[in-house]
């Protein structure tokens, strides 16, 4: 009974941390059942906490410090050897329970060290693949918990679902980034190729300029969320529901920018709860 109480606050240590970042992972994931909700609260608890690691200290020594440390408890872990810690303890639940790849959490902490050594991204396939590194390893991770039963190869998929969601945070995010950490996550070649400068960006000049470099990027982040939309049949029934709202509630950011006219520098463009329980009732 020990164990099985400490399971259960490890568990409830994870989902507090889902509740308090992210309101709309978690009321989308918590239509899940319970045991996979857990496992999803599990694994976002780990994400958070890696990019925690790189965006609540502003030293890039502290930077990687925790980086390391993180990546040393994550090799005890796969070693069977796991610190005793909520996070760790309810991980090894998940790990027991389903089919887990410990290879996209090692690419999780990969994406936060490319945001430790940022360098401009030039193209809009190195946004993708940064993209990757930060998002769509966290599709792969949750891959064994929504997809459990099935008998296709869905990484792709999923994979482009968490591309997508990241493409949608560098669009809803390009203000903030610049002027708290000067980080441009637009593809450099597609803002000279048009003519929208650094200079116009710190200024959070919205012009025509910059609507269609952010058209562009949407665009592709559409193709995306569709190419996971198209096949979300294929995952777990219990799923299903949970991830078309999950995609459509996150999709809903893109409208939002559209809706306040583009501007990400001065606004933050959100989905309410209200539009997020609508969103929830056209799919149920």
């Amino acid at each position: 009974m020990k164990n099985a109480d400490h399971l259960e606050e490890a568990y409830l240590y994870c989902k507090q941390i889902i509740q308090q970042h992210s309101k709309s992972f978690y009321y989308a994931f918590s239509q899940l059942p319970e045991e996979k909700a857990n496992a999803v609260y599990a694994i976002y608890a780990f994400c958070r906490l890696a990019d925690d690691g790189v965006d609540e200290v502003t030293s890039r020594e502290l930077q990687l410090e925790n980086l390391n440390r993180l990546e040393k408890e994550l090799r005890l872990f796969e070693k069977g050897k796991e610190l005793d810690h909520p996070l760790w303890l309810a991980l090894r639940d998940v790990f027991t329970r389903y089919n887990m790849d410990i290879s996209p959490f090692y690419d999780q902490l990969k994406g936060q060290a490319m945001d430790v050594y940022f360098s401009t991204l030039e193209t809009m396939e190195q946004v993708e693949k940064y993209s990757y590194y930060v998002a769509g390893s966290v599709g792969l991770m949750l891959l064994p918990i929504i997809a459990s039963t099935s008998t296709r190869e869905l990484s792709d998929e999923a994979i482009s679902l968490g591309i997508a969601m990241q493409i949608t945070n560098i669009l809803r995010d390009v203000g903030e980034d610049y002027q708290a950490n000067q980080k441009i996550y637009l593809p450099r070649q597609e803002m000279h190729g048009i003519g929208y400068t650094e200079d116009k960006l710190a200024l959070g000049v919205i012009n025509e300029e910059f609507i269609s470099i952010w058209e562009r990027m949407a665009n592709r982040a559409e193709n995306l969320y569709e190419i996971f939309l198209d096949h979300v049949h294929h995952f777990d029934d219990d799923s299903k529901v949970p991830l078309v709202l999950s995609a459509k509630v996150y999709r809903g950011i893109l409208a939002s920018v559209r809706n306040n006219d583009y501007d990400c520098f001065g606004k933050r463009n959100a989905i309410s709860n209200e539009d997020m329980q609508k969103i929830y009732s056209t799919i149920k």
